[in-house]
């Protein structure tokens, strides 16, 4: 790799692992340190193809899924037990409540398969519709579909507490046992 190509990549790692390495540590189940091997991996085979690569943190993410969907299929693969970890960053004055959602998530998404986690986090932390997904992971996008909905259905069985934090949810409605206040001019 040349000087300019070497200075492009670093600063393309500077600027986007961040963002790269939450998507790795989602699709690894919450495991922080197998993230930083999934995205350490992806980055030194994006870092051979450098000059080649035209869209790099798609490229990036591509390599992302595909070994993840890999690390799955391995019949031989050995089951690591993940456990909760203290939140990294100091939370501000309702932090506890903000830890607390994220543990429950992180421990929620790790007893999902990993098929399932993957087609969550591709569809609901990247944001991807439903037939970049079915290209990604190489299925039809009723795969995808039907995958997304027993995924969700396990995730509401395994942590029915997520469903009490709907954000669409106003929160308590006020009595409608009012009486009409008279306004003055």
């Amino acid at each position: 790799m040349d000087a300019e190509a070497q200075d492009s990549f670093r600063e393309f790692v500077e600027n986007r692992s961040s963002a790269l390495l939450k998507t790795a540590v989602l699709l690894t189940g919450g495991d922080r340190h197998a993230g930083e091997d999934l995205l350490q991996n992806a980055l030194m085979k994006a870092a051979d193809r450098w000059h080649r690569i035209d869209e790099p943190e798609a490229y990036v993410r591509q390599i992302l899924y595909r070994q993840q969907i890999s690390r799955w299929r391995l019949k031989w693969r050995r089951r690591e037990l993940s456990v909760a970890e203290p939140p990294e960053a100091t939370a501000g004055p309702d932090g506890a409540a903000a830890a607390e959602l994220r543990l429950l998530m992180r421990g929620a998404l790790a007893r999902l398969t990993a098929r399932q986690r993957t087609v969550l986090v591709l569809r609901y932390f990247e944001d991807l519709p439903e037939a970049d997904v079915a290209r990604i992971l190489g299925c039809t996008v009723g795969t995808v579909r039907s995958t997304t909905h027993r995924s969700l259905a396990r995730l509401r069985s395994l942590a029915p507490e997520l469903a009490a934090l709907d954000p669409a949810d106003p929160g308590p409605r006020p009595s409608r046992d009012f009486s009409p206040v008279e306004v003055r001019p």
